[in-house]
């Protein structure tokens, strides 16, 4: 049997049999392997040469800067400046739901944290406000995958930190299609609060907007140290993450003091566990790419995908359609580890540039998390609300296609990514 299929049905059959995805990353490799009769110690320094990367430190420290923004009264004063900015227009929750994603995205860079903090909060209060339960849902779990495009993103560090590729461009790359995509979540909500008859807000007043501004004002600072340390090269990525947990912790336990010292023990266990599995999944896909690399993979799906077209448009469409395929079953970091030497080659085929392909693989591979089986921000808003999955992803497809439509329109306008890299990195376009 062809040792490629071989280690991807293994893969496949695993999940479906609901094995964590770090145990059938390493038992589909290992019986490759053994099948192949290559050395099992090619196991053991695939996974550790996979972790070992300063770079990767950023993602712990990130996850520990969500707990404590949930902790704290963050949160709840970045709700209070989105309501004060947008939620006196037509549909105003709905307004503030996504605009308080966008802020929390340049914050914690997490998808699943964004879900939980703001849609515990949101969810019931837009249905109790007459908001549709499934709408309510489907843009709570949407607006939160802009955590995942939106700089900080954790998702851009690992793509960086395995495709070397420059962070800092990285981040820039995805701010522009961030936002677009947010806007038009937004510019729907407004649509669906004409249609439905969603109420707006009352508009607190200049005086009203000022005071919350003021009270999220150092919060909002948190995006100055990431972004703004690592494109100015003060900072590495995992330099900017400490120096922003590190603010976190001084307005959390020092200014605000909405929160006892105690806690920050248990805050970091939670830190250390959330990190955990992915940190193992990591592992496992160090073996299980190394395979995929060495068995030829990239360029058997290559000659396939440059065999039905020549076009880079082409190629690129039918690429967005296979990340679009994995990431219903696999999340996004899995997915960036797993398939990296596939869609690296399949970008240099049709001419992309890496940033570029770096930001438009994260916005695909974020549409999976609001598709099932995996779809894990779905899932966690889909209990939050009590709606049944299946009403829920009837009412995330319309959002879902937006999405797509930004990663479309970036193929055949590349400097909706590329335009803020380019000004801030003219050396690494050069070329």
């Amino acid at each position: 049997m062809n040792p490629l299929v071989l280690l991807l049905g293994g893969f496949f059959v695993l999940i479906a049999l609901r094995v964590n995805i770090g145990f059938s990353l390493i038992l589909s490799s290992v019986f490759v392997i053994l099948w192949e009769d290559l050395p099992l110690t090619s196991v053991i320094n695939q996974m550790y040469s996979n972790i070992d990367s300063f770079t990767l430190l950023a993602v712990p420290f990130f996850m520990f800067l969500g707990r404590i923004l949930n902790a704290g009264s963050i949160t709840d004063r970045l709700l209070k400046v989105a309501d004060a900015s947008v939620g006196h227009v037509r549909g105003g929750l709905g307004h503030v739901n996504v605009f308080v994603s966008m802020v929390f995205a340049s914050l914690s860079g997490s998808a699943a944290a964004d879900t939980a903090s703001v849609g515990s909060i949101l969810i019931p209060a837009m249905k109790k406000a007459g908001y549709s339960p499934a709408f309510s849902v489907a843009l709570t779990a949407a607006s939160s995958t802009l955590g995942v495009i939106i700089p900080p993103s954790i998702i851009l560090i690992v793509y960086g930190a395995f495709g070397n590729v420059s962070i800092g461009a990285l981040f820039l790359g995805g701010i522009v299609p961030g936002i677009t995509i947010g806007l038009f979540m937004m510019g729907y909500t407004y649509v669906m609060a004409l249609r439905e008859g969603y109420p707006a807000n009352p508009f607190p007043g200049l005086l009203g907007l000022a005071k919350a501004l003021w009270r999220g004002a150092a919060a909002m600072l948190i995006p100055v140290f990431v972004l703004g340390g690592v494109i100015a090269g003060i900072f590495t990525p995992t330099e900017a993450a400490i120096s922003a947990v590190i603010w976190a912790l001084i307005l959390t336990f020092v200014i605000y003091r909405d929160v006892p010292l105690r806690e920050l023990p248990g805050l970091l266990s939670h830190a250390t566990m959330d990190f955990a599995v992915p940190l193992f999944t990591v592992a496992g896909a160090g073996i299980f790419g190394w395979l995929i690399a060495f068995l030829g993979a990239a360029d058997i799906v290559v000659n396939f995908i440059t065999s039905q077209t020549s076009d880079p448009v082409g190629i690129m469409l039918l690429l967005i359609g296979f990340l679009l395929l994995i990431g219903t079953v696999l999340n996004p970091i899995s997915a960036v580890l797993i398939f990296l030497p596939i869609i690296q080659a399949l970008g240099d085929t049709a001419g992309m540039n890496p940033v570029h392909m770096g930001v438009l693989t994260t916005i695909v591979l974020s549409v999976g998390l609001i598709t099932p089986p995996y779809g894990i921000c779905l899932l966690i808003a889909a209990q939050i609300g009590d709606v049944p999955l299946g009403k829920a992803m009837l009412a995330v497809t319309p959002i879902v296609g937006l999405t797509v439509l930004v990663a479309i329109g970036s193929i055949f306008f590349p400097d909706i990514v590329l335009a803020l890299p380019k000004l801030s990195f003219p050396v690494i376009f050069a070329n």
